[in-house]
């Protein structure tokens, strides 16, 4: 009697992920390491691959400290009890000591390369000989030579990339941490061409985010304009090799852009966070109640029609646009002085003196509020704003300009990356578009978005409260962990060539 088919098995290799539903494992829900967004779509394939009865496995370094710190009390001595049965489950623990009294997940920069090593050393020589997988799937630059060892094992191997951020080394100190690079060398992409194996050990080292393009099977970024902006060369920080081998996957139909999705508890109808919960039915009152109650806490002018903008990403310059924000900051909030309009920062990063500095020396002190970064702090500001500002540089993705328009807070924006992919221009009167873009990167491009935002502001109240509520309506809809985990599925059965899920189940 023939065997009955198996479902393919899936092998997702991340450094991050939030909470897993609990039947795939004992301390599935406990297993929370978060840096970014990777996390989150990290979970929500998981759950929805699992959920669908597909045998989906996980790989994920054991940041013991970390996870410790997300169990209750009571449990925290029965925790190595719990760990000897992790084996048998789907999530298979990298434990080694390098990541065991971690307090952040990528810990500092001198630590990177050799946290990546240890991670993909267990993979590559424990991990995928255990569970023997039909496909894997590995996620960032920190699994980055994992692809060279499927392409050699002839298993199909998607590499997403999250960040464009890459480490190099050689072949003698990736080897010394206990990879035989030496079985898959051939599949790395080195700094030079390498003319053997013997001579390039030592001298000639290896780019691993390159590396992990040019072995891997389909290459995603996470969203399809900022793959098309690398392609054609739109920004200079990528490395020509990265662009190149990029391109080269993008022009053979092996690269696509799959954007990521918010969050599921970023819900202003059942966020805990909030003075007041609401919809797009009754969001008018509900969000001015936030307002005051977020002025009040932070020690703003306490009105409800103030129109109130929204910082939540990082004080960094490079990518995020703080500098085009600092150089109109005082301009703005004087434009509108009668009308209160006020800024909240809720948000870490070095620019953070430059504003509170600009706040001290102009008396904006109850007009601007420059806030350490706290989720419940973040939450509350997105129920209460009415505008959110992202003027990124670049943008591979990008969370916050979906999260913002489910809480009614329209983004303000630079037009570029998933910024593009996901934000259109507001156009009341057609009754369509659900922020506010400018096209040049430079401070008066924002000011224009600004004063755009302000004009919708000023029209008939009821006018606001319909666009509003259809654009709440439609982010709800749109920006679902289902939509993308559909089309990581989708690209799963294009790789495999056949059904992700059988009729047989798992």
């Amino acid at each position: 009697m023939a065997e009955p088919t198996r479902n393919p098995r899936i092998l997702i290799i991340t450094p991050e992920v939030t909470y897993l539903p609990d039947r795939m494992g004992s301390i599935a829900h406990y297993l929370t390491a978060k840096a970014g967004g990777l996390a989150d779509v990290s979970a929500a394939l998981i759950s929805a691959l699992f959920e669908q009865g597909a045998d989906v496995h996980l790989a994920l370094p054991d940041y013991r400290s970390i996870f410790s710190d997300r169990l209750a009390p009571f449990l925290k001595k029965e925790l190595n009890n719990i760990r000897d049965v992790v084996p048998q489950d789907r999530i298979h623990l990298v434990e080694d000591r390098a990541f065991f009294y971690l307090n952040r997940i990528y810990g500092d920069g001198s630590q990177n390369t050799k946290l990546a090593l240890t991670f993909q050393r267990d993979v590559i020589n424990y991990i995928v000989p255990r569970v023997k997988p039909d496909l894997i799937h590995c996620n960032d630059w920190m699994t980055a030579l994992i692809p060279a060892m499927a392409r050699e094992l002839e298993i199909p191997c998607l590499f997403t990339i999250h960040n464009i951020h890459t480490m190099r080394a050689s072949m003698s100190y990736i080897e010394d941490r206990g990879i035989d690079a030496a079985a898959f060398w051939r599949h790395l992409y080195f700094q030079r061409v390498p003319i053997t194996y013997e001579e390039s050990w030592d001298n000639n080292e290896i780019d691993f985010l390159t590396s992990a393009i040019f072995a891997a099977h389909f290459v995603n970024t996470v969203s399809p304009t900022f793959l098309r902006e690398i392609i054609v060369g739109q920004h200079d920080f990528v490395e020509p090799a990265i662009q190149r081998e990029l391109r080269m996957k993008y022009d053979a139909d092996c690269a696509v852009g799959i954007l990521n999705a918010p969050d599921p508890s970023f819900d202003p109808e059942t966020d805990p966070s909030l003075s007041r919960n609401y919809g797009p039915a009754d969001h008018v009152a509900a969000k001015a109640r936030n307002k005051r109650f977020l002025q009040d806490k932070l020690g703003l002018i306490v009105d409800g029609d103030a129109p109130l903008f929204f910082w939540p990403s990082r004080l960094d310059n490079v990518q995020k646009g703080c500098q085009l924000l600092a150089d109109i900051l005082y301009e703005m909030v004087a434009e509108y002085w009668d009308r209160n309009l006020q800024v909240v920062f809720v948000a870490n990063g070095d620019y953070q003196r430059h504003f509170r500095d600009i706040a001290r020396l102009h008396g904006l002190n109850n007009r601007v509020a420059v806030c350490d970064f706290d989720e419940k702090l973040e939450h509350l500001a997105y129920g209460a704003s009415d505008f959110m500002l992202m003027p990124s540089r670049f943008e591979p993705c990008g969370l916050p300009q979906m999260i913002s328009p489910i809480y009614g807070s329209l983004p303000v924006a630079h037009d570029t990356g998933g910024i593009h992919d996901t934000i259109s221009h507001l156009d009341a009167a057609a009754d369509k578009g659900n922020g506010f873009l400018f096209e040049v990167f430079d401070a008066p491009g924002l000011y224009w978005a600004v004063t755009e935002a302000m004009r919708f502001y000023r029209l008939d109240p009821d006018v606001r409260e319909r666009q509003v509520a259809r654009i709440m309506r439609e982010a709800r809809e749109t920006f679902t962990y289902a939509n993308t985990a559909r089309q990581y599925i989708e690209l799963y059965e294009k790789m495999l060539q056949r059904p992700l899920i059988t009729d047989y189940g798992v």
